[in-house]
């Protein structure tokens, strides 16, 4: 049996996995991206050569992946008709044109992979792909894989470092064809090597969505509008006030995971631990002191030199809002979190805070009140956008 995989998107992700996946005997890979010319571009760069992947080994040696996806085009009835899986590698706000571009032509057994996917993902697919959702299996990744970057566009791609461990949650269709977490596997490769989350709202509530817009809050918060002179230092340079910001977030993601499974029995949300836990465990070789979450931030050697966002001003630098950290973390995070705890019925002050700064930073507005009423929430992925106004909804994908 050969498995047919469609990658979306024109991307470091997306250059990665197509190179990847096709070197697996048995795999055929289409890429499908509908960006401007970019299929085009790719197909013409490409010409007769293999596609290469540069993967750095964490020996320190280097190991070169050539393969050749079988058709790369912006149509997608050529890219998504009779594929198993189809996976997205692009950013969040592109899913919505993919998923309305492939529903008249998935097939019901297909696979709908998110990687990653961020918080909505399911929502955002239920909703456009209509009576199809029921059969498909959706799978969100929390992060990509690799650390990548595309070293000659269409031609190749290097991967400078692959995670150990990821997870990934799965709702299971009724038409399942491919076991999931076996085929993702096997397209990937040995590493990482991918678990499964219990539930695919623990993936949603541990996205941590808060931590960008806490840590710009802790830094410009009070700020007086005045050029600094260097952008400062983003996780490493965050003070005691900020990690107790990323706590209080936290504590309140634990508290809507909680009433969850006790308004609806046998929904496991247990796995949904507070930030500190989690970056023991997601980041322990790289912590030099884990004391408390303040030094398990600071003395995090793999956020080592990462600054602030910044634009040059007046012979200084003055912070970009305009960034994902806040245009993405907000409407495809933040903002989707809130509406699961409106529907838990879970009051949570210390993220509406955030969120009632970002979005006066962004120019939307989201949240009114404490309400998600605002003029922009039909920008957003939270349930409440799509008809999923109650948990059974949210948690069914049924809409009431």
């Amino acid at each position: 049996m050969t498995i047919k995989v469609c990658v979306c998107g024109g991307g470091n992700g997306a250059h990665t996995l197509s190179g990847l996946a096709a070197s697996r005997d048995g795999v055929e890979v289409r890429v499908l991206t509908l960006f401007a010319d970019e299929a085009e571009r790719w197909t013409k760069a490409l010409g007769g050569d293999e596609l290469t992947v540069i993967v750095n080994e964490k020996d320190g040696t280097k190991t070169e992946v050539k393969s050749r996806p079988k058709v790369i085009t912006k149509d997608p009835v050529v890219a998504i008709s009779g594929a198993d899986v189809v996976v997205l590698t692009v950013p969040a706000f592109a899913h919505e044109g993919y998923f309305q571009a492939m529903a008249p032509h998935v097939q019901d057994s297909a696979l709908i992979v998110g990687l990653p996917s961020q918080a909505g993902f399911e929502f955002q697919c239920r909703d456009i792909l209509g009576d199809k959702a029921a059969a498909v299996s959706m799978m969100s990744f929390e992060t990509l894989p690799w650390a990548c970057r595309i070293k000659e566009f269409g031609k190749k791609v290097e991967v400078l470092g692959t995670k150990s461990v990821l997870a990934a949650s799965l709702i299971k269709g009724t038409a399942e064809t491919v076991d999931p977490l076996s085929t993702l596997q096997m397209l990937h490769g040995a590493e990482p090597v991918f678990r499964l989350a219990k539930h695919f709202l623990e993936m949603l509530i541990m996205s941590y969505s808060f931590v960008h817009p806490a840590i710009l809050y802790g830094r410009w918060g009070t700020w007086d509008g005045k050029p600094v002179a260097e952008a400062p230092l983003f996780y490493q340079g965050i003070d005691q006030a900020t990690a107790d910001m990323l706590t209080a977030c936290s504590d309140e993601c634990k508290e809507v995971a909680n009433a969850i499974m006790a308004a609806c029995p046998g929904n496991d949300l247990s796995d949904v631990k507070d930030i500190y836990q989690w970056y023991l465990e997601y980041y322990h070789e790289d912590i030099q002191d884990d004391k408390d979450l303040y030094h398990a931030i600071t003395t995090n050697k793999s956020y080592k030199g990462l600054v602030h966002p910044v634009k040059a001003e007046d012979g200084g630098v003055v912070p970009d809002f305009g960034n994902r950290y806040l245009t993405e973390d907000i409407p495809m995070g933040m903002i989707v979190f809130k509406g699961v705890a409106i529907a838990a019925g879970v009051p949570i002050p210390k993220n509406d805070k955030l969120i009632m700064w970002a979005q006066e930073k962004i120019g939307k507005e989201y949240l009114v009140d404490g309400a998600l009423t605002g003029k922009d929430v039909a920008t957003t992925r939270c349930p409440q956008r799509y008809g999923f106004n109650t948990l059974n909804a949210i948690l069914t994908g049924k809409k009431e």
